[in-house]
């Protein structure tokens, strides 16, 4: 939703945030940001989302602050097994070796969001997600719909793999990866009125 004027920016290339952006009528601009997303030695998932957020909420203010008012919106998801952090898979073997991991289990999905401008504010969505057991060839036939490819524990909820969750207890939109209740406690704490558009 690239607006003539847009409440902020979303330093996000993720289909899925700008999607659900659009949903609660928030008009932004996209923003591409590059930062490292290692975990540090020692951070929690939960500190590791909050801070992954709010470097790139910073990264593109820095890119914008000279010529625009608007503040940025960061966010980053992890999923998470055990206290380990299942990343975005980048081979076949490591996308079925988290589904075959997740099968049968409850994880985390953690989800951080942060906007900046000349201030910073953060909020952190935890949900819980149990999957029913996944067979071997059920777990092939997914990875080739393409989906495990650039997703978080590699599975998307908003597509196919919605067929694995048995349970969730949290937030919907915190699970694809912009949970909406903290973006809009966030953009009411900068006085962004992105109810008028409603």
């Amino acid at each position: 939703m690239d607006s003539t004027s847009p409440d902020i920016y979303l330093a996000s290339q993720s289909p899925r945030r700008r999607q659900l952006l659009e949903q609660i009528s928030v008009p932004f601009r996209k923003l591409e940001v590059s930062v490292d997303e290692s975990q540090h030695e020692m951070e929690s998932p939960e500190v590791f989302v909050i801070r992954l957020a709010l470097e790139k909420a910073r990264a593109g203010w820095k890119q914008v602050e000279k010529n625009s008012p608007l503040p940025v919106l960061g966010a980053d998801t992890a999923v998470v097994l055990d206290d380990s952090i299942l990343g975005k898979p980048t081979t076949q073997e490591q996308a079925m070796d988290m589904l075959r991991r997740l099968s049968g289990n409850t994880h985390r999905v953690l989800t951080g969001v942060a906007l900046v401008d000349d201030r910073e504010a953060t909020r952190l969505s935890v949900n819980s997600v149990t999957f029913r057991e996944i067979g071997e060839s059920e777990i092939q036939r997914y990875w080739e719909t393409g989906e495990p490819r650039d997703k978080a524990g590699g599975y998307g909820i908003q597509g196919c793999g919605a067929v694995f969750v048995e349970h969730m207890e949290g937030s919907y939109s915190g699970v694809m990866g912009l949970p909406l209740f903290e973006v809009a406690d966030l953009l009411d704490e900068f006085a962004i009125d992105f109810r008028r558009r409603w």
